[in-house]
């Protein structure tokens, strides 16, 4: 019993689909009455005796017409077929199933099937009274017009909601894909404003705590001075802290960046190989960092081996980022400890090392005194490895053998773009440091994965319905053209003319009358049979309608009758019928 219930709870959730809001309810319940209330009446008038079975059927079929489209679409063209009281649901099974079947096979086939056993039904009913040609071009345009033209009107209709619904999605993902592309823009401009922070504000610091470090233990000074170079030291220490501090906010705010194309923090930035100064950010500026790490009583020395190559804006300037970090890194865990930078030029790529051994003493200690603190924010080395990715190369630290520390990175002097390193200038560099904006965020490449690079190509709905309504349309007219053709053709075939009645004379041989007489048609001369007087004993009467119609009223047809025996023509009558 339960598994009847589930399939029964089943079929009615299939056949009657919800959500049934009292809105809906009522409309359904309203047109289901209606249907079934037109469908009485004209089966009614048709003469069929089934008018209470058609009006059951019409409400039921109105009901499952959303959920089960085809199926409602089949028995109502059945139906049709047999009486005319189901032709205004045709019209609404036909808009439902043009609405709701997806599938073009499955409703074209169901359309198909439907006509076919329309036009079956309807032969078969009436047999011998209509020309089964009749039934089936009737049968025909009548589908056309009732079910397939709303089909199609219900097929653009839905469609062109889906489509809108679609238009609507896409602008709305097109929204949230432009605030997500300006929220990286965002925080790409606080990570490349904390990295800056972090790589040049924090080595000035650090070159300002070697240089008080060096003036305090100075035995020149005096204590008052001394002090004061103290004070000095310490203000840097709690700026470099404070620094720090703000460059994990900004870190904290930007690691919801996801990797990927675009602008990222060091690939925008950068001068030309060619750009000299401390701040300049290329290959050339390294110098300058090594005479003010000398300034401040360090010893480094600078090697450069190989043929000089040209790098990219951004190469160039990952490499002056490499020995900044390794220089501040070096003045404070190692301070006073000697400093070896290398530049060496390999055929691909160009290597950048650092290395130091430890420190032979602390510096800027007074006898007796502490070491200073050392402040370490954690983010230089994992900013240089982002650097180095995405100009495609890549940064390796780590201690030595003799307790010492080495930072080496190997640019390549082709960018992970592949774009040839040509000594781009400063101004052909976009990005921030450059003075250049980022792109808009319509040039940017979206931010969701598997978003489409533009709009969807969609072809019209109203193209495909509009060329199938004219199709429906143009084969109606010619079945209608058709049928009015046959109609007054067989009209033809069933009327004498006044002249060859008056002419044929009674005694005639039946086969000379029979050539002047029409071939006739049942359509209109089946409901005369058996009509006028009475005819000869014996004899075998044929009968056709007149072209002489005067004197005849409303509702009446004029007929002549033709009565042959023994192979002549024994009578003839013209009378009148009612319809």
């Amino acid at each position: 019993m339960d598994v009847i219930a589930r399939a029964w709870s089943k079929a009615v959730r299939t056949a009657l689909p919800g959500p049934w809001r009292f809105g809906l309810v009522v409309r359904e319940v309203v047109g289901a009455l209606l249907i079934a209330g037109l469908a009485a009446p004209i089966e009614v008038l048709s003469g069929t005796g089934l008018a209470l079975p058609m009006a059951v059927a019409s409400g039921l079929l109105f009901l499952v017409r959303r959920g089960l489209p085809a199926t409602a679409l089949v028995l109502t063209a059945v139906a049709s077929g047999l009486g005319g009281g189901t032709l205004p649901l045709l019209v609404c099974v036909g808009w439902s199933a043009g609405a709701r079947i997806r599938r073009v096979g499955v409703l074209a086939g169901s359309f198909a099937a439907g006509w076919a056993l329309m036009t079956l039904f309807g032969v078969f009913k009436d047999a011998g009274q209509v020309p089964a040609k009749l039934i089936v071009g009737f049968s025909l345009g009548g589908y056309l017009l009732l079910a397939v033209l709303p089909a199609l009107w219900g097929r653009y209709r839905a469609q062109r909601r889906a489509l809108t619904d679609a238009l609507r999605e896409r602008n709305e993902q097109l929204v949230r894909e432009h605030a997500m592309i300006a929220h990286q823009a965002r925080l790409r401009e606080r990570h490349r404003i904390a990295q800056d922070m972090h790589d040049s504000l924090g080595h000035q610091l650090a070159l300002i705590s070697v240089h008080t470090g060096a003036l305090e233990v100075d035995r020149t000074l005096t204590d008052r001075q001394r002090e004061a170079v103290g004070v000095l030291r310490l203000a840097a220490v709690a700026a470099m802290r404070e620094l720090r501090e703000v460059v994990g906010v900004l870190h904290d705010e930007s690691t919801a960046l996801p990797p990927g194309p675009g602008p990222g923090p060091a690939a925008v930035v950068g001068v030309g190989a060619g750009a000299g100064g401390v701040g300049s950010g290329g290959v050339d500026g390294i110098e300058a960092l090594v005479e003010s790490s000398r300034a401040a009583g360090t010893p480094v020395s600078l090697l450069r081996d190989g043929e000089r190559r040209p790098l990219t804006a951004s190469a160039g300037h990952a490499a002056y980022r490499v020995v900044q970090e390794a220089l501040t890194n070096a003045h404070k865990h190692a301070p006073g400890a000697p400093i070896t930078v290398a530049l060496r030029y390999e055929p691909d790529a160009l290597v950048v090392e650092v290395v130091n051994p430890a420190a032979p003493e602390p510096v800027g200690v007074r006898a007796g005194g502490a070491a200073p603190a050392v402040v370490s924010g954690g983010q230089g080395l994992t900013g240089l490895r982002e650097r180095a990715r995405l100009v495609g190369g890549m940064v390796h630290a780590g201690p030595t053998a003799g307790a010492g520390f080495r930072l080496a990175a190997v640019l390549p002097y082709r960018g992970a773009d592949g774009a040839a390193a040509q000594g781009v200038d400063a101004g052909s560099a976009a990005g921030p440091e450059t003075g250049a904006a980022y792109p808009e965020a319509d040039a940017w490449p979206l931010g969701v994965p598997g978003a489409a690079a533009g709009p969807p190509k969609r072809r019209s709905p109203a193209i495909g319905c509009a060329v199938g309504g004219v199709a429906v349309l143009a084969a109606v007219l010619g079945l209608l053209v058709w049928g009015v053709a046959g109609f007054v053709r067989a009209a033809e075939e069933s009327t004498v003319k006044r002249s060859v009645y008056d002419s044929t004379e009674l005694g005639a041989p039946e086969a000379e009358v029979r050539k002047q007489l029409p071939r006739g048609s049942d359509f209109f001369l089946r409901n005369l049979e058996g009509t006028g007087p009475t005819p000869p004993e014996g004899a075998d009467c044929v009968r056709y309608l007149s072209d002489d119609n005067g004197g005849t009223a409303w509702g009446e047809d004029a007929v002549v009758r033709f009565c042959f025996k023994d192979g002549v023509l024994v009578e003839k009558q013209h009378y009148r019928v009612k319809q």
